[in-house]
């Protein structure tokens, strides 16, 4: 590359001086030490000033002007691949000094295989002029020789004696900012504002700059300035590819660069030191130490991809989707039952009871929804990562859901009855607290949705939580009115439940049938209690989760037993509370994070000794070594709580042809366990742009590859179409 750079510039300027031998030589100075302007070729070149005088002890801003012809440009102090900066050198009287000629933020200008970096059109470069205090009144005059490279498809090299007058005069200042010296001040890079910082890691193929300035910017480019060490050669720094793509990755509060490495730079640069330029207004001077590490860019289908309208519309569909998943499905299938009973008379009143009914679920939905994104973004204000499904990282929470799902199952198998069960449905408890059951039986129905992940739900969430506040809640609102959608319609259009089967004693089978479905759910969540604590103490705390159960058919029998009398609730749920207490009491003891994993030796996906496929725990360090050795790379975010990772393992990941087509390729699998918090695994999430699981990346055996994020629902078909895809070099 530096070979290629060289030889172009050599062959820019040959070309452009083709008319004469030694045409820099030649090429005959223009102006008379006057302000100007003065024509040479392809430019007019002049100084200017903001005003007239410049009082002792002060300064005034002066620069050079210049206004080029259509398709030429002159260069930036780091011109790019080829080229050079204009150059003054001052001839001042004695108590007059200059500081150094500044540079506006620049533009891209491609050259071929090549980038320059500089101005078209018209520029102007600012210099300050300061005045000793000593300094008498009168006048000054300040004496410049200018040069400059003016370049469109040939380069030619311009000279240029100007000058420019001053008064020196107390109390002088200079003018407003205008014309074109004026819009060069406001071009110049500042420094960054109060709050922001900008950092650099540096990895074997590129740098990631992430700059944070509190806002989501879409827009940004970085342009290096040159090292001290190239200030002295023919050509610029090479830390970086200048015509390499830039690639963009907007942040909730700011945005993220990933510059490709230059080949040519054998060691990694200590700092990098340029400007990144976030419009055509708006510039800033930045440094940073280069940080060792790799940084991930997100996938096309990640959240840099959507936009905010079309993250709304995927969370509608999601949540839509979300009711046919098996953990939200039978709470949907009983509210659907629970219309067959009230539905048949056609009395306008009966069909407003049913409306209401439906939007108290939805409020129940919605309330839920609301509450867990203001905890996300609580969290996420005091620096926290969290996701999709975080709440089921907590031994508390789980051990409160699994109580509660094991007390519906006791409803629903016959042993009490509570207001959610179908047989007080339209009797005078249900007409009392129907509307109550209604907004709670919504609110279960979130509660139960956490552990799933439908389709199209984790870009849109992904993308939700890397937003501001007003579009993350948008977002989840959005997820929220599709989860209650199906039943709202069905409570809206109660003819519509003629499609389901007539009310009958089927209806009390089915309901029992729930009830082995809830049992079963809570057998599950006690299993996920027990995952949460470190290994040996899981039976443990799981022994002390089923005394809360027993407890908690006791609790049932008792309402069972003696049934709408006071005496026998307040005893119930004495013994509720001092069920609950004994699992609830001891969960300071869980883990509270995944397990640590600190070797970063490649594994295959093939046992030494053996033709099982061996997943490792995921860790960034195992991730750097395989890619480092040329393997392919799978990563299963997964999570024990999560009934969609546990049906996508069994059912395509542990298929006979998957694993086959695993070993066959030596993909090297990491398994990243979030079933408890892990600020690590996080973090990977919301590099591909996702915010909970299940998530499947692939990372190509090709190093420089982005990765490829599939689906929530995974298929035989389409697991094996991405190893093959993702397999090749």
């Amino acid at each position: 590359m530096k070979i290629l750079k060289a030889t172009c510039a050599l062959l820019l300027a040959t070309f452009g001086l083709a008319a004469g031998v030694n045409v820099r030589a030649q090429i005959a100075m223009v102006g008379d030490g006057g302000p100007g302007p003065v024509k040479a070729q392809h430019l007019k070149a002049e100084l200017v000033a903001l005003g007239p005088a410049i009082a002792p002890g002060g300064m005034q801003q002066v620069g050079l002007a210049l206004t080029l012809d259509k398709g030429w440009h002159v260069y930036w102090i780091n011109p790019g691949d080829s080229g050079e900066p204009p150059k003054i050198a001052w001839t001042l009287p004695t108590g007059i000094t200059a500081g150094q000629m500044q540079f506006p933020s620049p533009k891209r200008l491609p050259l071929g295989p090549l980038m320059d970096f500089g101005y078209e059109d018209e520029v102007a470069f600012p210099v300050t002029i300061f005045a000793a205090s000593t300094l008498k009144s009168g006048p000054v005059h300040l004496d410049a020789q200018v040069s400059w490279l003016v370049c469109a498809q040939v380069c030619i090299p311009g000279k240029a004696h100007l000058g420019i007058g001053l008064t020196v005069q107390p109390g002088a200042t200079h003018g407003p900012a205008v014309g074109s010296l004026g819009e060069a001040l406001n071009l110049i890079p500042k420094p960054l504002p109060a709050g922001a910082n900008f950092s650099v890691t540096g990895g074997a193929q590129q740098f990631a700059l992430t700059l944070i300035d509190g806002k989501r910017e879409s827009n940004a480019e970085f342009y290096p300035y040159p090292t001290e060490a190239a200030a002295n050669e023919a050509l610029p720094s090479d830390a970086i590819v200048n015509a390499a793509e830039q690639k963009i990755e907007p942040l909730r509060d700011g945005v993220r660069l990933f510059i490709q490495r230059s080949p040519d730079a054998a060691t990694m640069p200590a700092t990098l030191h340029g400007v990144v330029k976030l419009s055509d207004t708006v510039a800033y001077d930045v440094n940073a130490p280069v940080v060792p590490g790799e940084v991930v860019a997100a996938s096309n289908d990640s959240a840099t991809s959507i936009t905010a309208i079309s993250a709304i519309g995927l969370a509608f569909l999601g949540g839509i989707l979300l009711n046919l998943m098996p953990c939200v499905f039978p709470v949907l299938f009983l509210k659907g039952l629970a219309l067959l009973q009230t539905a048949g008379s056609g009395a306008a009143e009966n069909r407003a009871h049913l409306r209401r009914h439906g939007l108290m679920y939805a409020a129940g939905i919605l309330a839920s929804f609301w509450a867990i994104v203001a905890a996300l973004l609580v969290l996420r204000a005091t620096g926290s990562h969290v996701g999709w499904g975080f709440q089921l990282q907590s031994p508390g929470f789980i051990a409160l859901l699994a109580s509660l799902i094991f007390l519906l199952a006791l409803s629903l198998a016959g042993q009490f009855e509570i207001g959610l069960s179908l047989t007080s449905v339209g009797g005078e408890l249900a007409q009392k607290q129907g509307y109550t059951g209604s907004f709670f039986t919504g609110v279960l129905a979130s509660v139960v949705a956490t552990p799933c992940a439908a389709p199209f739900m984790g870009a849109a969430i992904g993308f939700a939580l890397t937003q501001t506040a007003g579009v993350t809640f948008a977002v989840f609102t959005a997820l929220a009115l599709g989860l209650a959608a199906p039943y709202l319609l069905l409570s809206w259009h109660p003819a519509w439940t003629r499609l389901l089967p007539r009310p009958g004693m089927w209806m009390e089978v089915f309901k029992h049938i729930t009830a082995a479905i809830f049992f079963a759910t809570a057998i599950w969540l006690a299993w996920v209690y027990g995952q949460l604590y470190a290994a040996g103490d899981g039976v443990n705390q799981m022994a002390l989760l089923l005394a809360c159960f027993l407890l908690l058919a006791i609790a049932g029998w008792t309402l069972g037993r003696w049934p709408a009398k006071w005496t026998s609730g307040i005893a119930a749920i004495l013994i509720i509370a001092l069920g609950l207490a004994i699992p609830l009491s001891q969960t300071r003891g869980a883990r509270g994070t995944g397990a640590e994993v600190t070797g970063a030796t490649p594994v295959s996906a093939v046992a030494a000794n053996s033709n099982e496929v061996v997943w490792q725990p995921y860790s960034e360090q195992a991730l750097d070594a395989a890619r480092a050795a040329g393997h392919p790379v799978f990563i299963d975010f997964t999570a024990a709580w999560c009934l969609s990772c546990q049906v996508n393992e069994r059912a395509v990941l542990r298929s006979a042809d998957v694993e086959s087509s695993l070993r066959a390729h030596n993909f090297t699998l990491l398994r990243a366990d979030w079933t408890n918090s892990d600020p690590a695994i996080t973090q990977k999430l919301a590099s591909v742009g996702r915010a909970g699981v299940p998530t499947y990346v692939l990372y190509p055996a090709s190093t420089g590859s982005a990765p490829d994020v599939l689906p929530e629902l995974l298929t035989k078909g389409l697991v094996l179409a991405a190893i093959e895809r993702d397999a090749k070099p």
